[in-house]
């Protein structure tokens, strides 16, 4: 590739440890450019290329349905399902149009009607197999035999949206993060409605702003959490119909709530009838050849993304699920993944080298900056997040800066530091300058989203934090006047955790479904070893809402620090600044948004009169973990005030207070007018 002359990326500019590898920035930018001009020359810009939703696939159009699809190594494909009795007919075979490899057929308005079934039937040199159309836009499965089919949606009315122009706030996104199908209370899969009736309202009342949805794009195994994603334009229908989620998202928009899904582009699953792999009878249609299109590790496909059908088939479907489905934005799954060949496996990038050596596919770099350039020119409102766990500088940063074009990175660190902290120190033992360093440590110039845990850590094989602070003593302790030690402890560390993650971690939150209120048992879906029990593959709600239990006292405490978080603007704000930090005393204070948070993480030394530098001026108690209504022993006096004094030495001032720390405790001051 050519030198360049173009002046200093700024991704450079805020960051010097960059400097040697500007030419690889500028590299990339020119690749981004250039890509873009070819498809602006070929398909009259960005937005337009992104629209093969609209042209493959099944559509009804002018009184007649039309059927195409992209399927280069085919020799002969039919349309089969309900209307031919599942037989390869001769007035049901699609006609080869182009070089290319698209292939079509248009058939009478009274050949298919709403529900039918259909699939293709592909045939290449050599073999022959069922496929489900790459575009399908709904698929289900026969619970008797377990077979996918793609199924016509036709319904006699459109869905007709009540808050078509809804738009994202700009407030800093406090994500509930969700999965359809464990949501309910009892032991099934549940719905899209059950969900708008039984779990929004809940989601509502904690006070998130925005609802991240899991597994929204089809998949044929449903133990795979939505991961292993078949057919990328289809909803789920493990859940119910795509007008079940139309509903969904447009109740959530009334409600005031953003919406964004977990858009899986990472990999694909291996299925081979149900999926895309092998779907001309090649394995290279959307995916790399020999071992770089296989992803051991998670058994599925690698998309190759310097191929231009890919590019047309990944931006469509980022725009499909903007414009069908109005959603707010996505968290791309996997970006780790699909930025490195070893896919950051075994990897623990120490090194900006690594970054961009031989081991980055920069195809996919150039991918993920355009499907950012994409959802932001549609939709100027959207949110991006990345789950990158390798730290690529510009990942969160605009592309006319050298970087990705995402607006957040997901802070993936944050949650292994608490599991390091709980599973193998004791937690007298933590030191509060490594607190500090870790919350603290996330690239200045990028916005990320913290969070303390998320789905992850709820699965079987891994623990809750409550789980792990409290363990067995849950299932019998639990009770509001049980008074048990380890419970006494977990209940209090658990509301400091996630306070100090929420107010030092990052720019946006994030909570998964139940951990607000210390849900006690992971996550386990069904399965053989289980013999195929929905007993953990479902959120127990009565625990939260029976104040015989502790469990409530955990909701409201969450429930306070997001309103806390929305009513002060904390997010918004820039990086909090330290006050205080004492390891043997284990005291740390910091200021964020005008408010002080301080913290005792002693395990048995309350400190009365402790000195606290702080801005001058008075303050009252916001918000304490320490209170009674929050499961706490209520050792604070609510309605005082703190007056700070001030100290001179020749032009030097200190301004402090002093102020009662309660062992186990977080306070927050805020200054008064």
């Amino acid at each position: 590739m050519k030198k360049h002359t173009k002046i200093l990326p700024d991704l450079v500019i805020r960051d010097s440890y960059l400097t040697p590898f500007t030419e690889k920035i500028l590299q990339r930018m020119e690749r981004l450019e250039t890509t873009e001009k070819q498809i602006k020359k070929e398909a009259g810009g960005l937005d337009k290329f992104a629209s093969g939703h609209e042209y493959y696939g099944l559509h009804f159009r002018n009184n007649e349905w039309v059927f195409r699809e992209w399927a280069p190594n085919a020799k002969a494909i039919f349309l089969t399902g309900d209307f031919s009795h599942w037989k390869d007919e001769a007035s049901f075979a699609l006609k080869k149009i182009n070089d290319h490899g698209d292939w079509e057929i248009r058939l009478s308005e009274k050949t298919l009607h709403h529900n039918d079934l259909y699939r293709l039937s592909m045939h290449w040199d050599g073999g022959d197999g069922g496929r489900i159309p790459a575009y399908a836009r709904f698929v289900v499965r026969d619970e008797q035999t377990n077979i996918f089919n793609a199924k016509v949606w036709r319904p006699p009315a459109l869905y007709e949206w009540k808050n078509r122009d809804f738009r994202r706030s700009e407030q800093a996104p406090l994500i509930y993060e969700a999965h359809t199908g464990m949501a309910q209370e009892e032991g099934k899969i549940g719905s899209y409605k059950e969900f708008k009736a039984h779990i929004l309202p809940r989601i509502v009342d904690a006070g998130y702003n925005t609802l991240q949805l899991m597994a929204i794009q089809q998949h044929p195994y449903y133990g795979s959490f939505g991961y292993h994603v078949a057919n990328f334009f289809a909803p789920s229908s493990w859940f119910g119909t795509p007008d079940d989620l139309k509903e969904l998202i447009d109740s959530v928009h009334g409600a005031g709530l953003s919406v964004i899904m977990d858009i899986v582009h990472s990999h694909a699953v291996r299925n081979e009838i149900e999926g895309i792999s092998r779907f001309d009878g090649t394995e290279y249609q959307y995916f790399h050849r020999g071992e770089r299109g296989d992803h051991e590790a998670w058994d599925s496909r690698c998309f190759d993304y310097g191929k231009k059908e890919v590019l047309h088939f990944l931006l469509s479907n980022c725009r499909y699920w903007l414009d069908e489905f109005k959603l707010d934005g996505f968290r791309f799954d996997g970006v780790t993944s699909m930025l490195y060949l070893h896919h950051g496996l075994g990897m623990n990038f120490t090194s900006y080298d690594e970054y961009f050596s031989e081991n980055v596919d920069e195809h996919a770099v150039t991918y993920l900056c355009l499907a950012n350039k994409l959802i932001h020119k549609l939709r100027p409102d959207a949110i991006t997040i990345a789950e990158d766990m390798s730290g690529m500088p510009g990942t969160a940063s605009p592309t006319e800066h050298g970087g990705m074009g995402f607006d957040f990175r997901l802070g993936m660190g944050l949650p292994d530091f608490w599991i390091k902290k709980i599973k193998h120190e004791k937690d007298e033992d933590w030191k509060m300058s490594e607190l500090w360093h870790e919350l603290n440590n996330r690239r200045q110039d990028e916005k990320t989203v913290s969070y303390a845990e998320s789905h992850d850590q709820a699965l079987v094989g891994d623990q809750t934090i409550i789980f792990r602070l409290i363990g067995e003593d849950m299932y019998e302790h639990m009770g509001i006047s049980d008074n048990n030690v380890r419970v006494d402890r977990g209940i209090a560390l658990h509301k400091m955790i996630r306070l100090i993650t929420l107010a030092t971690g990052g720019n946006g939150y994030l909570n998964f479904m139940g951990n607000e209120f210390g849900h006690p048992e992971w996550i386990d879906f069904p399965r053989e070893d289980n013999n195929w029990s929905y007993h953990y593959a479902r959120r127990q709600w009565h625990l939260m809402d029976d104040h015989n239990l502790r469990y409530h006292y955990l909701a409201k405490f969450d429930k306070a620090i997001i309103e806390m978080a929305k009513e002060q603007n904390l997010l918004e704000s820039t990086f909090s600044t330290l006050l205080h930090e004492h390891n043997s005393d284990m005291v740390l204070g910091f200021q964020r948004a005008g408010l002080i948070f301080l913290f005792n993480f002693h395990p048995d030394q309350s400190y009365t009169d402790y000195k606290i530098n702080i801005p001058q001026g008075e303050y009252g108690i916001l918000l304490e973990s320490d209170s009674k209504k929050y499961g706490g022993h209520g050792r604070l006096k609510q309605s005082q005030n703190f007056f700070s004094m001030t100290k001179k030495k020749g032009t030097y001032q200190q301004n402090y207070i002093h102020v009662y720390l309660p062992t186990r405790s977080a306070i927050v001051l805020i200054k008064k007018k």
